[in-house]
């Protein structure tokens, strides 16, 4: 990603046909990192709902919906910073998937890099956390490229692709690390 393209944006409503053409586009691609989804979930309807959900939890302050944008500013995926938490925790969460046909291109290191400054220096945040499967080691890369921290390994964390799976546990912190922050175990 060069220039000075923006690389994410708000999601909204008039995303939702894009959307549903992504998420349908790359079901079986996206399969064995997601959670079983209804048929529903793929259709223009099912990701209104989605977007409707996602822009109720950003007006209150619990999420920042984005979608990832290729060079020309097509949607090429999304980026959520979810589990928005003030008070002394100011944290959040980061997920993210990008297009089978636009993985590779750094599209996911720029959506992930613009959406930490965004949730240090609009938001406030301490720490940005971040969890990938043992066996997505792209999606790892993703996060070590943006100085991502591994600090843990959640075993059988979430329930993907039918089954409860370990997930290795990322954070970035808004300070400069110390030493001792590296964990490899």
């Amino acid at each position: 990603m060069t220039g000075s393209a923006p690389v994410t944006r708000l999601v909204t409503l008039d995303d939702v046909e894009v959307l549903a053409e992504l998420v349908s586009a790359n079901r079986g691609f996206m399969r064995p990192f997601e959670p079983v989804r209804a048929p529903e979930y793929f259709t223009v309807d099912g990701q209104r709902a989605v977007v409707a959900e996602f822009l109720e939890q950003h007006a209150q302050g619990r999420a920042l919906p984005h979608l990832v944008l290729d060079d020309g500013g097509r949607v090429v995926g999304r980026i959520v910073l979810s589990a928005i938490a003030y008070g002394p925790f100011r944290s959040a969460n980061l997920g993210y998937w990008v297009d089978r046909a636009h993985n590779g291109r750094g599209l996911a290191t720029a959506a992930t890099a613009d959406m930490v400054r965004r949730a240090f220096d609009d938001l406030g945040l301490h720490r940005v956390s971040a969890g990938a499967l043992e066996h997505n080691l792209a999606s790892r890369r993703v996060l070590e490229r943006n100085g991502f921290v591994r600090y843990g390994l959640a075993p059988r964390y979430l329930n993907i692709a039918g089954r409860w799976q370990d997930h290795v546990l990322y954070q970035r912190l808004n300070e400069p690390p110390e030493a001792g922050d590296v964990v490899t175990g």
